[in-house]
């Protein structure tokens, strides 16, 4: 049984519409700690009022730094209530794109975790603005990051312009509940909630703009195709930071008063014993998740049998393959992107099965999508593969890129994918790959021109050409060819230890491929020939295989 469309418009309003149409249900399960609709509540309108409290305003971007913790949601509807955006920041970052991303985002505040495995925020933080030991709390200057006035510490002390989450706390009591709810009053529909950067066909990541409203609107409607209720339980392991967590399973979950069972980090015998123990209903995930799960020594049919439902992408047989190993026999395939707010179409639970192994499902209420010619832009016929587009519920562009934001929508205004598809006979979104030279890997949209911008910083490269090849596990993986400088030879160790410690993990190219100048593929005009080179190699490496 499923709920009604929540009636708030905000994400500060939605939660506490929640909390009172769900009051003592769990919202969130971390670890040891549970918290209930209203629990979950009291905790952020005690952090908005800190906010307020600290001067951060209506308007003014926060930038969160949090793996999937209580405090990632805590610190997103208090920054969401009194009107202000939170910027989404992977917790893969570098310190260079972190000093990107806080620069391009001119956030102006930033609440971070210590650290994830090997990336330490705060220290990173604390070397791109050494001002903060000189600094009071919301008064840092920084020569690197000029627009960022505070740093929210969620486990460091509070140390000079640091301040640490309990301290922040304190700080409620200087704003009266009145007061937030005043401010909260004043947020809009429309008011930007989220920015959410993805990779994209340019070398910098594009910070996508959505709005409240639509998150929410959407959000439930990619539930209601899961048939969610107030008894379903997320297994939440994919990233709150990616628009597949924050703008699409965290949505369509709360506004169906269920509850998000939170993994930190995915590891998959921890992931089952989750599932087994809080009888998750619903999973988020890729092929290359359901691998890691079957595979895990502790993995049984046991451990997730209470699962129902879901989201996920991939070829027919990765979809029946995650059905299978789930038992999961109403998971749904999807079609969408950060720009569409998580999805435009998804397949329903009542789909037959041949349906949702083959389509991405019907659009979505309020979404508009069509086929249309590559070159003229015209639509297309039913059934004819052409360049997908969407209209209805779409980003209303990128942060600070009004040029990109200007190539991306026809003038029709329908939002420009760059995906290739067609639109069935039966009106449901068929999927037939990628038009850009984005690359997929573990279910992550990486861009190619990001990877070889590094590679060419380099100091024996001289060219440099990134793309993805076909990959069993992770769909595809991350190759890249080089030409490097007379008289130096490729030290690949070296190479990867760079790319290591410039791009985060997953944009870090699996192997390393020397080729001359003259080995290199070229166009009637003299240019490289970028995919007549991916061909080649993967043709070398079929060889290769087919000899072992």
């Amino acid at each position: 049984m499923t709920s009604n469309i929540p009636k708030s418009r905000t994400l500060g309003d939605l939660l506490d519409e929640l909390a009172k149409s769900y009051r003592d249900n769990e919202a969130v399960i971390w670890k040891d700690s549970r918290l209930t609709y209203s629990q979950l509540k009291e905790e952020v309108d005690i952090f908005a009022r800190s906010l307020l409290s600290l001067g951060i305003k209506r308007g003014e971007n926060v930038a969160l730094i949090a793996s999937n913790r209580p405090e990632w949601l805590i610190a997103m509807f208090a920054i969401a209530k009194i009107g202000a955006t939170t910027v989404a920041i992977s917790t893969f970052s570098t310190q260079r794109e972190l000093h990107w991303t806080l620069k391009h985002s001119r956030s102006s505040c930033v609440i971070s975790i210590s650290s994830l495995k090997n990336h330490n925020f705060i220290e990173n933080l604390q070397e791109l603005c050494p001002e903060y030991k000189e600094s009071k709390v919301g008064k840092l200057r920084s020569k690197a990051l000029p627009r960022l006035k505070n740093i929210i510490a969620i486990e460091e002390k509070s140390i000079g312009a640091i301040i640490n989450w309990h301290d922040l706390r304190k700080m409620a009591q200087m704003t009266k509940l009145e007061n937030l709810q005043n401010v909260q009053d004043k947020v809009k529909s429309g008011d930007t909630c989220f920015i959410l950067y993805t990779s994209g066909s340019t070398a910098e990541p594009k910070g996508v703009i959505l709005a409240h409203g639509n998150v929410i609107t959407n959000g439930y409607h990619i539930g209601e195709r899961q048939a969610l209720s107030d008894r379903d339980r997320l297994w939440f392991a994919v990233p709150l930071f990616w628009s597949f967590g924050s703008a699409n399973a965290l949505p369509a979950v709360m506004t169906h008063g269920g509850c998000l069972v939170l993994q930190e980090t995915f590891e998959p015998n921890e992931a089952l014993e989750i599932m087994a123990a809080e009888r998750c209903t619903v999973f988020y995930g890729m092929i290359n998740i359901a691998r890691a799960l079957l595979e895990a020594p502790s993995y049984s049919l046991d451990k997730v049998k209470y699962m129902r439902t879901g989201l996920t992408i991939g070829l027919p047989e990765d979809i029946e393959f995650i059905i299978k190993t789930l038992d999961a026999k109403e998971i749904c395939n999807v079609y969408g992107s950060t720009e569409t707010y998580g999805n435009a179409a998804v397949c329903h639970t009542t789909d037959p099965l041949e349906v949702r192994l083959n389509s991405q499902g019907l659009p979505l209420p309020g979404m508009k999508i069509r086929a249309v010619d590559i070159e003229t832009r015209t639509p297309l016929k039913k059934g004819v593969v052409g360049e997908l587009t969407v209209a209805g519920c779409v980003t209303s562009g990128y942060f600070g890129n009004l040029k990109q934001t200007q190539s991306s929508f026809d003038k029709e205004g329908y939002f420009l994918t760059g995906d290739l598809g067609f639109v069935g006979e039966d009106g449901r979104i068929y999927y037939r790959g990628r038009l850009k030279e984005m690359i997929k890997t573990g279910g992550i949209n990486v861009a190619p021109l990001e990877i070889e911008n590094i590679l060419m910083r380099y100091p024996k490269t001289k060219q440099a050409f990134v793309f993805g090849i076909p990959d069993a596990i992770k769909d595809e993986k991350i190759i890249a060819v080089l030409e490097i400088k007379d008289k130096f030879e490729l030290d690949a160790n070296a190479l990867k230890k760079y790319c290591r410690r410039e791009l985060a993990s997953y944009k870090v190219p699996e192997q390393f491929i020397l080729r001359t100048n003259e080995q290199l593929p070229r166009t009637s005009t003299g240019k490289i020939n970028k995919p007549e080179l991916k061909s080649q190699i993967i043709e070398e490496m079929k060889s290769h295989a087919s000899n072992d």
